[in-house]
Parts: structure tokens; C-alpha cells; sequence
């Protein structure tokens, strides 16, 4: 691990301008804020990141969770994720993201990973977990060697000629599912986000996966208020049963009319870049009575643009049965 500077911020605004002014101050820098650190230290060890500078933000108010007047759920940014799994309105009414968080990591690691720190998560392949491997995330245009290389734990829907590392979180799959908006603090101002357009596509770029520019801080994650009479789940295979990460997830809300599916969402995780919103699914599945016929067919909409290499060529399949499975136990 190279060596740092290291500073703690107490507020949004001052933590925002340190984070801006060790940019400006060394040109080219890299400036880094830590919570938890579950991920970000992890790196650091391997010097796959090598900030110059890393700001503490564990003293900002960002550790609550509130409604909001139109009936949102507010979730700051420093919320820990076993205290955002184990919440009651959480369980109550945004099930599909407390079954996703306890689907994650360990325990001990829910205790100390946060909200915000879990939606800059970055992917577990092992050609950008390994700097004497290029790897065109570390180090644009120096070439992608999971596409011939070991890629069983890849992607296979968004990726590109550059790059096709998964997104490996599990509770973003499911805020994808919820349509959660991101509130980025920065130089310029706040913004919000929707999930959907916070994360990027490799592309040409694979170095940039997010939205988010220099100094920028992620502060809340808003959920929309909750749909009377939804039902979810979260489905995740994976090669063990605990602190192992996705080969193929399943996040699925369902509001059922009678007999007939009304409103659908259908989020996938471990098979995209990015956590995988299927509108093409979803249409599928509206106005239409649940049955095996229909989710295989959605399952098909889904998958239709995948492009498997080829050692995760069975993550097709897999998916198949994964959103399949969730269908089933969502609707019956």
C-alpha cells in the first residue's frame, strides 16, 4: 500500500471541499472517501487504488433512515447494511432489498459496509484485482484478458469488447428492482439520480462505471413510496451458501390483479456489468396470468442480447431458471 494523506470530515460541505481542493491541489490525484472500507481497503492493499488522499466520512449525519412527506424512504448514505436489512419498514415493505442484503457478504461485513459504499462496489475479476495483469479498468487500452482468459464468473449481458466484469453487489440489484434514486453531493451542487442512469455500460470506457465525478459524495438513497400490495424476492445462486458472490441473481416485485400480473419489475445481478434492469421481461409479464410457459418466455426476452464466452456460457441457462424459480415463489 503506497503511502496517504488522511483527513476526517464532520460535515457534507466541508468533506465535499476537502475532497475538491486535495484534487486541485495535486493534479491528477486520486482522493478517496471511506466508511466502512469493506471495499476500498481491500484495493488499497493490492494497489489497484492508489489515492493520494483519503478523506474519513464516518462523522457525517448520514446514518438515518426516515419517510420522507410524500411518503419516500429516505436511507443515508452511511447506513450499515445489517441495519438497513434488519429494519422493520424495511422488511415490511421493501422485503426484496432486506432479502438481498442478508444475501451479501458475512455478518461481520454487513456490520460495517454502508449504503453508499456498496453502490460504488467494484467487480471481483480477477484480471482487475491483479495489477501485474492488464486490465483495461486499471489501465484504459491495455486490453481486456478475461474475454480469452478465466471468465466464468462474467458477464454476459452489457458487455463490450473492452471489458465483461460483473457488478457484483446484491443489494444494488435490488434498489435497481425498487427504482431507488441516488443523491450525489459535489462541487456543483446536488443531483439526483435513478439507479437506472447511475451506472454505466463498459462501452469504449470501462474505467468509468458510474456517474460520478471527482469530490463527488453519494448522501441518500430515496426509495419510491411503497406499492399497496407488491410482492418480491430476491434470488441468489451461487457456488456456496454463504459469503460468496452471485453467478446469477433474481430481484422480482409483482402486483397480481385477480389472476393476472398488473405491474412488474425484474432486476438481475452476476450476469450484467451493471446491475440488470429487463424491461424487455417485465413487458412480457404484464397484464398476462402467471405459468411456467410465461416466465420461460420472459426469461427469453431477458437473455435474448446475451453474449456468453466461453467459460460462463451456462450462466444462460442459469439465469433461466433463476428468474424462473423467483417468478414462481413471487406469484404463487
Amino acid at each position: 500500500m503506497q503511502t496517504f494523506a488522511f483527513s476526517r470530515a464532520n460535515d457534507v460541505q466541508q468533506a465535499i471541499q476537502a475532497g475538491a481542493h486535495a484534487s486541485t491541489a495535486q493534479q491528477g490525484s486520486e482522493v478517496r472517501y471511506v466508511a466502512g472500507g469493506t471495499t476500498l481497503i481491500d484495493l488499497m492493499k493490492l494497489e489497484v487504488e492508489r489515492p493520494n488522499h483519503v478523506i474519513d466520512i464516518n462523522h457525517l449525519p448520514l446514518n438515518q433512515v426516515e419517510t420522507t412527506s410524500d411518503g419516500r424512504l429516505k436511507i443515508g448514505a452511511l447506513v450499515r447494511n445489517a441495519d438497513l436489512a434488519t429494519l422493520p419498514e424495511v422488511q415490511r415493505n421493501y422485503s426484496v432489498l432486506s432479502q438481498a442484503l442478508l444475501a451479501g457478504a458475512s455478518g461481520q461485513l454487513r456490520n460495517m459496509a454502508t449504503t453508499g459504499g456498496n453502490l460504488l462496489q467494484r467487480t471481483r475479476c480477477v484480471y482487475f484485482r491483479d495489477t501485474h495483469s492488464p486490465c483495461n479498468k486499471r489501465e484504459p487500452g491495455s486490453g481486456c484478458p478475461a474475454i480469452d482468459g478465466y471468465n466464468r464468473n462474467l458477464a454476459i449481458l452489457g458487455v463490450s469488447e473492452h471489458c465483461i466484469a460483473t457488478n457484483p453487489s446484491d443489494m444494488n440489484v435490488a434498489l435497481t428492482a425498487l427504482e431507488a434514486t441516488i443523491v450525489i453531493h459535489g462541487s456543483k451542487g446536488e443531483r439526483q439520480v435513478p439507479i437506472n442512469d447511475f451506472f454505466l455500460l463498459p462501452g469504449d470506457t470501462p474505467q468509468r462505471e458510474t456517474v460520478m465525478e471527482p469530490g463527488d459524495l453519494i448522501t441518500h438513497v430515496l426509495l419510491p413510496k411503497p406499492h399497496q400490495g407488491a410482492r418480491s424476492r430476491y434470488l441468489k445462486l451461487r457456488d456456496r451458501a454463504s459469503y460468496e458472490f452471485a453467478l446469477a441473481s433474481a430481484a422480482v416485485l409483482v402486483t397480481l390483479e385477480g389472476e393476472n400480473i398488473s405491474t412488474a419489475r425484474v432486476a438481475m445481478g452476476g450476469i450484467a456489468t451493471r446491475p440488470w434492469r429487463s424491461h424487455e421481461a417485465e413487458q412480457v409479464l404484464t397484464g398476462q396470468t402467471p405459468s411456467q410457459a410465461l416466465f420461460d418466455k420472459a426469461a427469453h426476452a431477458l437473455l435474448a442480447d446475451a453474449k456468453p464466452q466461453h467459460g460462463n456460457a451456462f450462466k444462460q441457462e442459469l439465469a433461466r431458471r433463476c428468474l424462473v424459480q423467483a417468478l414462481t415463489e413471487v406469484t404463487a
